[in-house]
């Protein structure tokens, strides 16, 4: 395994980090393809065992149960200093936003009780989970500033946003004297490549670790279509409404990366994730067999040509929004998102 510093932080990540929405109670969350606590340590384990230190999870994942399966096998498999751990925080509910919770108050409710389900006293990096519409972004700032400066988390990163708004959010930070966002998660792969217009070249120029989700579009870029059909790719709605809608285009350069994983005598996931980490400073990949992180441990070591690269990157063309991104706007702000804390009761300050 190599590692890096995630972008101005002092913290050193694996270049692969380990994607945990697929770990959790099915019976407990808006998935019902997600492993039980038994098979997700074993995966758990097995990163560990791999050299992968970086490990994501979220409070929406499962009603909590991802972090409770995630933290309890982090506790037994490593030292707490061993291991970089992420987690996210929901925009205010309706029902908050009534009885007029504030955005402070809010992100204290939320880290308080993810550091309960984790079992930990931090997290290392605390991620702004989707841009919340309803609450000014200063309140946001501050709330994370006093939770870094109570120890409750190390950093703080964005998921799901414009580049102008993380522009926008740091510059703020700055001048109010507010730590800032040192990591963006957003959906970027092979298929899907619109981080490249303006969030790709804003991270490299300030030093904004990218560590993007759905690397391999939730299975698609790991597989060609029909083989070895998995109980995710059958049942999860959330993917195939990002994917379903541009599979006909997408499906040249799976065919591509299937074709350069024969010629090169390794599986498509290698190829797809190679390319990703010639672009990113760690992606995040989910997985729900030991297979699956070995084959993303592999990717690593693997370099591909600047011919090869091409090759991929050549039958690209522009895609539209989709998931969480495509509800990333003001008219949309009283939808509800696919992320909630579910049956959790979160404890009001």
């Amino acid at each position: 395994m190599k590692y890096v510093k995630l972008g101005k932080s002092d913290l050193n990540v694996s270049r692969i980090c380990m994607g945990c929405m697929g770990f959790g109670d099915p019976a407990r969350g808006q998935h019902s393809w997600t492993l039980d606590e038994k098979h997700s340590r074993e995966i758990i384990k097995r990163g560990m065992e791999l050299g992968v230190n970086f490990y994501d999870t979220a409070i929406g994942y499962q009603s909590g149960t991802s972090e409770q399966y995630v933290g309890r096998a982090l506790r037994d498999f490593a030292r707490r200093d061993e291991v970089v751990l992420a987690t996210k925080f929901l925009p205010r509910t309706a029902d908050e936003i009534e009885k007029g919770v504030t955005g402070q108050q809010h992100i204290e409710n939320m880290i308080n009780k993810s550091l309960e389900n984790l079992g930990m006293d931090y997290v290392d990096l605390y991620i702004y989970h989707m841009w919340d519409w309803n609450t000014p972004i200063f309140d946001i700032l501050d709330g994370l500033n006093r939770i870094v400066k109570a120890g409750k988390a190390r950093y703080i990163g964005i998921s799901n946003c414009f580049a102008w708004q993380l522009a926008k959010a740091n510059a703020l930070a700055e001048k109010e004297g507010f730590a800032k966002f040192v990591s963006v998660q957003g959906h970027y792969n092979l298929i899907f490549r619109e981080e490249e217009r303006e969030m790709a070249p804003y991270c490299f120029e300030e030093n904004i670790a990218m560590t993007p989700y759905s690397a391999l579009a939730s299975g698609r870029l790991s597989r060609k279509s029909g083989d070895d059909e998995t109980k995710r790719a059958a049942e999860d709605s959330y993917a195939k409404f990002k994917y379903d809608s541009t599979a006909a285009q997408d499906s040249v350069i799976i065919n591509r990366v299937a074709q350069l994983a024969e010629r090169r005598g390794v599986t498509m996931t290698e190829i797809s994730l190679a390319w990703l980490l010639t672009k990113v400073t760690s992606p995040v990949v989910g997985a729900t067999k030991l297979s699956h992180i070995e084959g993303a441990a592999k990717a690593v070591e693997l370099e591909l040509s600047g011919e090869e690269i091409a090759y991929l990157e050549e039958p690209y063309v522009p895609h539209p929004l989709a998931g969480v991104m495509a509800q990333n706007k003001r008219e949309n702000a009283k939808e509800k998102h696919v992320w909630t804390t579910g049956d959790q009761k979160i404890k009001e300050n």
